[in-house]
């Protein structure tokens, strides 16, 4: 347990931390492909990232309608700015 730091620096601080780990397994599934260990800890990693996000709302740091619009519009520019399927 980390001492002298507030509830909203800590959860900010592991969300960092979770966002950063998401970027070094999806480095290492571009260097060494989609193998199912590495899919496995993306998940793992994604999920960990997840539950950073809903502390976040949780603890009124971001407002979760908020969240919901900007999903909306990130999805309508991948529609155009991607070949992701949508």
């Amino acid at each position: 347990m980390v001492h002298n730091m507030d509830t909203t620096t800590e959860i900010l601080t592991i969300l960092q931390e979770e966002a950063a780990e998401v970027i070094q397994i999806v480095s290492k599934i571009h260097r060494f492909g989609h193998h199912p260990d590495n899919m496995k800890k993306l998940a793992q990693e994604l999920g960990d990232l997840q539950c950073m996000i809903n502390l976040c709302i949780e603890h009124h740091l971001v407002d979760e309608a908020m969240l919901q619009i900007r999903t909306q519009e990130k999805r309508e520019k991948l529609k155009f700015w991607s070949n992701i399927p949508l």
